[in-house]
């Protein structure tokens, strides 16, 4: 479909990095395609409009990092993120595992609570308990 895009993974060299991502967000492509896990530190895609996963990571919070790269200072797009999971795979497995460690999450920790405040000095101790 000659589709201008970006690429970037695990192999990608550091120096590379910053200048793939400053291409991309002066304009040129309008794909990025890149593996979940080679986003890290620094990665600020100000131009994306979208986000899709494709290959759920079984940690939420990696997947929530991951699309925040899209959400930075200085971003002037609405930012819609998808996740596609097929029916019957492993991914649909991980996202369940997912959904089941979030519900586990707030029934333990309410919004805004922080969770530490929330123990006894008792159960803090238990913490530290050896054996």
């Amino acid at each position: 479909m000659k589709i201008d895009y970006a690429y970037l993974d695990g192999s990608t060299d550091v120096s590379e990095r910053k200048r793939i991502v400053d291409d991309f967000n002066s304009g040129k492509g309008q794909v990025f395609l890149l593996s979940l896990k080679a986003g890290g530190v620094g990665l600020n895609l100000t131009s994306a409009d979208t986000v899709i996963h494709f290959d759920p990571w079984w940690n939420p919070a990696v997947e929530e990092q991951a699309a925040d790269r899209a959400y930075r200072i200085g971003q002037e797009n609405n930012v819609q993120v998808f996740r596609l999971i097929t029916r019957g795979t492993i991914e649909e497995k991980i996202d369940e595992l997912q959904k089941r460690k979030k519900d586990l999450i707030s029934s333990i920790v309410s919004e805004g609570e922080v969770f530490i405040n929330a123990l006894s000095k008792e159960e803090i101790m238990e913490l530290f308990r050896v054996g």
